[in-house]
């Protein structure tokens, strides 16, 4: 496709778009299921009343439940002693029915949201997603007396309940509640925070909408003519080998972010004095406790993470000198940093020679699981390049009953897009091995494995172009780009978890959130891990307003612990047997049927310890200097 002038949507052939059939087969499907999901909220406030007759504690009052009586007043009541089985059989219904809805609106959800995610300007698609968020809260709404209730029953019951085969599908989501217990407000409190939900979006997609949409960056000048500059083209531009292209691309794309700078502030301190707000009221010790809860992982895994990579920015910065040296600079400066240290392998490779690729570097997996990919990735899977309006960056979205969908912005002189194809394909096929392995209340993994699937992927895609290489000068551009990786998976998204952290702990310290606390809180995590040898610009602290990420709170420092138990999980598999290629499908499988921590230590990793970090420092280390060396031998020649 041509770079000259980015295609509409209408524009895109249908061979190129994803096909979202296997959700709704047309919008006017995807109409009637909505028309039946608005519907529901009726059947929750029956199954409240069943609860309520049977005696299971769904009351709202203070009282015990004591006999038939449920203490239907103000709290939660214990349901003591009421008939167990007709106890059992309205709450084993209403699971079942709560399972319908969530399936359901789960399918609705993902559809308009990927529907609104082909263009952000598109009004229809915009107003179907605004339309199912409504209806989804006042869904969610008429469902916030359940989870009082359910820990309101007594836990001997509800074991006993949960040790009948009905219940099997289950256990884990009513096991995962009652943990939640000591953070969950009685139902009137519950109804007003779920029919908030709607509005805490607010900050997110006005970021969304201004970022994507609104702002307009103009075009930049080339040696191939001019390129339209939009979030997805920058990263590409940045990577341009003409200098002056590089500044030109960095200066018009921060200049249209400062023009916005109170803006995007305001909107960004909206959305952490959010998370606090939500920490206090489910009386969590701070946000970051309140965001860590859910996985069960410990506040020490996060810290962890910033310590060990802190204790290795000495190497980070020698990376930077290694990268002002290999490019003859004087200054190495901001736009400086995403430029390839060497020639990248091109030869313009189109979408299909990047599947073949990838499923060939993935091939230690088994045929099952590249057949499986290599079908999904060359049929309805993917969405494959930019459009006018296209949300930018990749994403994968996984659902219960549907396959899996991917949203690239795919260019075929850019290596990184092929690795980025892998990983997105990680996302993908643990989303469906999972929905294939659980129930639907507990198919669901947390994003803290996610990262793990998607760069275990990108790690096998590297080993297989490193081993099979036919020239050093292919092994460093490999090895150039293998080492940018790592930067910006481990040591940048450490870079961003500490600088939410640090934003956090400032909303919590009563320290006012302004566009100049922010960027002076992002300008001394710049000098501090990128080092001496970085000329930073007036305007470089913006790209700490400008992170989409973190508008979900405390979600970045996945990215770096992943890439660290993903580095590590490929060492175990390409150096062991069927064993460990078992006990690492046994980690995709599990779903939300464990705890991430639990779960990875199946695929035989232990991140509650710093042991996979520092290993993932040392494993940078060791590249760095074969990247040296191969940079040497190349100046040799």
């Amino acid at each position: 496709m041509s770079e000259s002038r980015i295609r509409e949507r209408s524009e895109v052939p249908l061979a190129e778009r994803w096909n979202l059939a296997s959700l709704f087969p047309s919008e006017a499907e995807w109409e009637a299921a909505f028309a039946s999901y608005a519907k529901l909220r009726g059947g929750a406030a029956a199954h409240r009343s069943a609860m309520l007759g049977a005696g299971t504690g769904a009351g709202a009052g203070a009282g015990t439940g004591s006999g038939a009586d449920t203490g239907a007043g103000g709290g939660a009541g214990t349901g003591r002693g009421a008939g167990t089985d007709g106890g059992a059989e309205a709450f084993l219904a209403a699971l079942a029915d709560y399972g319908v809805q969530g399936l359901l609106g789960e399918r609705l959800g993902v559809y308009a949201s990927l529907r609104q995610a082909e263009d952000e300007g598109d009004t229809a698609s915009r107003g179907r997603f605004a339309r199912f968020v409504s209806a989804a809260t006042e869904l969610e709404g008429a469902w916030s007396w359940f989870v009082p209730a359910i820990h309101g029953l007594d836990p001997s019951l509800v074991e006993g309940w949960l040790a009948d085969p009905r219940f099997a599908e289950y256990r884990v989501f009513v096991r995962k509640i009652l943990r939640f217990k000591p953070h969950v407000l009685g139902e009137a409190e519950e109804r007003l925070l779920a029919l908030q939900s709607e509005a805490n979006q607010t900050a997110g997609e006005a970021f969304s909408v201004l970022t994507d949409v609104d702002l307009d960056f103009g075009a930049v000048e080339t040696p191939e003519g001019p390129r339209p500059l939009t979030q997805s083209t920058f990263a590409s531009l940045l990577r341009h080998t003409d200098r002056g292209v590089r500044q030109r691309a960095y200066e018009a794309f921060y200049k249209g972010f400062d023009a916005h700078r109170n803006t995007l502030a305001t909107l960004y301190a909206g959305s952490v004095k959010l998370d606090v707000y939500r920490a206090k009221v489910r009386n969590f010790p701070s946000s970051r406790g309140a965001a860590l809860f859910p996985d069960a992982v410990e506040e020490s895994v996060y810290d962890n993470l910033v310590a060990t990579v802190g204790a290795n920015l000495d190497a980070l910065h020698n990376y930077y000198e290694i990268r002002k040296r290999a490019l003859g600079l004087a200054e190495l400066r901001h736009w400086d940093v995403y430029v390839p240290l060497a020639r990248e392998t091109r030869g313009e490779r189109s979408y299909e020679a990047a599947v073949d690729l990838v499923c060939a570097a993935l091939a230690p997996l088994g045929a099952a699981y590249v057949d499986t990919i290599r079908a999904g990735f060359l049929g309805d899977w993917v969405d494959r390049y930019e459009n006018r309006g296209k949300r930018s960056g990749a994403f994968s979205s996984g659902s219960f009953s549907a396959e899996p969908f991917i949203l690239m912005n795919y260019k075929s002189d850019v290596l990184h897009d092929v690795f980025t194809l892998a990983h997105e394909g990680g996302h993908s096929m643990h989303s469906r091995y999972s929905a294939r392995s659980n129930p639907f209340l507990s198919y669901d993994y947390t994003i803290f494995e996610a990262e793990v699937a998607s760069t275990f992927n990108e790690e096998l895609l590297f080993r297989h172009l490193y081993e099979g290489a036919p020239d050093e000068a292919t092994r460093l551009s490999l090895m150039s780009n293998r080492v940018d990786s790592v930067v910006a998976t481990l040591f940048r998204q450490t870079m961003f978890a500490e600088f939410e952290h640090r934003a956090h702990l400032m909303q919590e310290g009563g320290e006012a959130l302004t566009v100049d606390s922010l960027r002076g809180a992002y300008r001394s995590l710049l000098e501090k891990y990128f080092g001496p040898s970085l000329v930073f610009e007036g305007v470089s602290d913006l790209e700490g307003l400008r992170i989409p990420h973190f508008y979900r709170a405390y979600y970045v420092y996945k990215y770096a612990t992943g890439i660290s138990a993903s580095m590590a999980l490929a060492r175990r598999v390409m150096g062991g047997g069927e064993t460990e290629r078992a006990d690492y499908f046994a980690f995709l499988k599990s779903g939300g049927s464990r705890y991430p921590i639990e779960a990875l230590r199946v695929a035989g990793v232990d991140m509650a310890s710093p042991k996979p970090i520092e290993a993932a420092c040392a494993q940078f280390r060791a590249d760095l200097a074969e990247l040296e060396r191969l940079l040497g031998a190349a100046s040799a020649t």
